[in-house]
């Protein structure tokens, strides 16, 4: 290794061993939360959180081979899921082992890997033995790992020092400074209110002079007449020509007169101070403006970093993929100097470590097949990042692969029931590509411990979503695929739409409006008992802002002629929305919910607005889906219906060891499925033979006929040609896989990182 390589080995280790030391805090600090929460709702959700922290920290030690901690992170990841799954239940002594698994991960963090004596070596076998054993609900010995003392082991191992020509200071510090930098919009929305409140006090005492203006020539003239007759000694109080009545209406009449000259005067003087103080406000305003504005932009910047700090662990990752596919793949990276929100940086690591797998795992392909396309035998995977405009970036992952089957696609669609044949065969190619992000869809033939259950790239567009991006794709047979993500370059403000629904406001980030349109009544068509408009050719679902917030909605006047309407979108959909009213365009400060109100359907979170009131924001994504169930949503009985159905199903395992059977037959009986077993395959073609079943899971190394044989046999049978065959082993080379991908089976999960919802999720989709 030359010296280049190890400088940025040691980077890379400081790197991870500053995330390390949070994911560590975290489960350290989510265990002792865990403890003292009363309520299993609470434990629940506090296990949810902590089972991501140790995913997370395995991800990371496995990015940079750190195996010993990916090997306890895993065992503690099974027992998270046992817990989720409630096969086994807390207790002192689970609370006491997963302290012990915690504390060990933070001293191998202290410790460099392969430097642990055998007897610490030997402790942590024990221990990942002992967590395993717990996940399994199986007995636990009375073992208590001896944890070295961790002031010897930083005499003895020192961390390496992250040498940096910048202060190192808690992010959370800064956060802190930037929430408070946050609260000047706050302030600036305020003082850009009252300027405006003054303003319209003086355009209403404006409209008083321009009324007092109409009448004064009028009243003046009366009052002159009436000063003539005092000169001529016509003193109406006491000439009897004039009526008693019409006294008082003169004598009245010319006391309020006298009244409004001196009032008018007075609003003369009160008007000048209301101008000076209406500029005097303005001024404030533009100050307050420019201060907040650079503070909070200066904030934004120091809270920014570079994308090379997420990517560095990225040609490691694509070396060692590659190579387990015995594929040879080239990483490009372009733009990583480019600055974002840490937050965004953060939350964008897992999506882009998926995308770039993807490539590898669905995109390169193998050399002999791109020598017979005449491509150069390395694959090339390009990760291009580029600043769209001020507050906007984009990133580009892409291949030079196979591209994407649509014609795969389309089927796979279409047998998940997401759309029927008819409307399949009407898409365009980039509809079809667009099916892609819908959950479920896959076009590998074979579902893996690693890909295939077509899950990931719906997380990673509700990711990206939740960050008020959007993601799109383009694909070409033979040249290779491109996903195209745009994200803010900032989470903290945006520019949001306020509209008005009846006496409610709401917001709506301008990124995912499309278009704002008033339309007539009679524009509005219904089509299979849905209301739509029509814009540019295009039909367009339209549903009423108030239904979709199951809000009540006032009766439209008869005089109402138009119809507001918002045109959201998200990646490829468009749905029209109509509101009450759309107020204006501003730029918004987002304010979480809390804790008690994390995650609130349709509801990004809130924002104050300049008058004191407290505007929802609206979540973009959540509405799409709210909106196609509008108005009829899926009624419980089908649900109840579909269950009773998903019950009945039956399976055969295949499985030579009674143990390995007897767990199978336990977690698929436990999900409601019919089970029987067969013993090896040829035992199971005999079954096969005489009954009815809707998948086969096996085992693959068995006696007198193996998993592959029994899976050609199954493809080779007319009768039973399509039934779904799952594969469960502890065969994981590249190899292996590919045997099972070259005989028909539809899934292989490997035993090592078995997972039975894992198991389930794939039966659930391949019947």
């Amino acid at each position: 290794m030359d010296k280049k390589d190890n400088e940025f080995l040691k980077r890379l280790l400081a790197t991870f061993r500053i995330e390390a030391e949070e994911h560590i805090k975290a489960l350290s600090s989510g265990l002792i939360e865990m403890e003292k929460a009363s309520e299993t709702k609470r434990q629940m959700e506090i296990i949810e959180t902590v089972f991501r922290e140790a995913h997370s920290l395995k991800g990371a030690a496995r990015a940079v081979n750190m195996t010993t901690i990916e090997k306890i992170c895993q065992s503690l990841e099974s027992v998270f899921a046992a817990l989720k799954r409630k096969d086994i239940v807390l207790s002192p002594d689970l609370f006491d082992i997963l302290h012990e698994a915690v504390d060990s991960l933070h001293q191998l963090l202290l410790s460099p890997e392969g430097e642990q004596t055998i007897s610490e070596k030997t402790l942590i076998k024990e221990l990942i033995q002992q967590l395993e054993n717990v996940s399994k609900a199986q007995p636990v010995p009375d073992f208590r790992p001896a944890i070295p003392d961790t002031q010897s082991l930083h005499d003895s191992r020192p961390l390496i020092p992250v040498i940096s020509e910048t202060v190192r200071i808690s992010t959370a510090k800064l956060d802190s400074v930037l929430l408070q930098a946050e609260e000047l919009l706050s302030a600036k929305l305020s003082a850009d209110q009252r300027a405006s409140e003054l303003r319209e006090i003086n355009s209403t005492l404006a409209v008083w002079e321009k009324e007092w203006a109409k009448v004064q020539p009028e009243a003046q003239a009366v009052h002159e007449f009436l000063e003539r007759k005092d000169k001529r000694n016509l003193d109406y109080k006491s000439n009897s020509q004039f009526t008693p009545l019409e006294k008082i209406f003169l004598t009245g009449f010319t006391m309020l007169l006298e009244f409004f000259n001196w009032n008018h005067n007075y609003i003369k003087s009160l008007e000048s101070k209301l101008i000076a103080l209406t500029k005097s406000a303005e001024h404030d305003f533009r100050s307050l403006s420019g201060m907040a504005d650079n503070l909070l932009e200066g904030m934004k910047k120091v809270l920014m970093l570079p994308f090379s700090t997420l990517l560095e662990i990225f040609p490691k990752l694509v070396r060692d993929l590659s190579h387990d596919r015995g594929n040879d793949v080239e990483l490009v990276i372009q733009g990583g100097n480019i600055e974002i929100d840490r937050r965004i940086l953060e939350e964008m690591k897992d999506p882009l470590i998926h995308l770039v797998r993807n490539c590898i795992d669905h995109g390169i392909e193998k050399a002999e097949e791109r020598v017979q396309r005449k491509k150069p035998l390395s694959g090339t995977i390009t990760i291009a990042i580029s600043q769209v405009n001020s507050n906007k970036v984009e990133i580009l992952i892409s291949d030079d692969g196979a591209g994407i089957d649509i014609t795969k696609v389309k089927a796979s669609a279409v047998r998940l029931g997401i759309l029927s044949q008819e409307e399949a065969d009407k898409l365009d190619e980039q509809e079809i590509l667009t099916l892609i992000f819908q959950s479920g869809v896959s076009t590998s033939p074979i579902i893996t411990d690693i890909s295939g259950r077509g899950l990931g790239l719906a997380i990673v567009r509700e990711k990206v979503e939740k960050l008020g991006g959007v993601i799109f794709c383009e694909s070409k047979p033979d040249v290779g695929t491109t996903l195209r993500i745009v994200l803010p370059l900032t989470l903290a403000t945006f520019r949001g739409v306020l509209v008005r629904l009846d006496e409610h406001l709401f917001v709506l980030p301008t990124t995912n409006v499309d278009r704002i349109v008033r339309i007539k009544h009679d524009e509005i068509k219904t089509v299979e008992n849905r209301e739509t408009i029509s814009l540019n050719g295009r039909t367009i679902p339209l549903v009423p802002l108030h239904a979709v917030l199951e809000l009540p909605q006032k009766e439209r006047k008869s005089e109402d002629r138009f119809v507001t309407v918002l045109v959201l979108g998200t990646a490829e959909k468009r749905i029209a929305f109509s509101v009450d009213e759309v107020l204006n365009e501003q730029e918004v400060l987002v304010k979480s919910l809390g804790k008690q109100l994390y995650r609130v359907r349709n509801i990004a979170g809130a924002t104050v607005m300049g008058t004191g009131e407290i505007a929802p924001i609206l979540n973009i994504p959540d509405l799409m889906k709210s909106a196609v169930k509008v108005p009829a949503a899926p009624a419980r009985a089908a649900v109840e219906a579909e269950e009773v159905k998903a019950k009945r199903k039956s399976i055969l395992v295949v499985e030579d060891s009674i143990t390995a059977r007897t767990l199978l037959k336990n977690i698929l009986e436990t999900a409601g499925y019919n089970v029987k077993i067969a013993v090896d395959g040829v035992d199971a073609l005999t079954v096969l033979k005489t009954e009815d079943f809707d998948s086969v899971v096996s085992d693959v190394d068995m006696p007198r006929m193996n998993g592959f044989d029994l899976t050609a046999k199954i493809r080779g049978d007319k009768k039973l040609a399509d039934l779904p065959v799952v594969l469960v082993t502890a065969l994981e080379s590249r190899e292996d896989r590919e045997r099972g991908i070259d005989v028909g089976a539809d899934a292989y999960i490997v035993k090592s990182s078995f997972d039975q919802s894992n198991l389930l999720e794939t039966i659930k989709r391949l019947i």
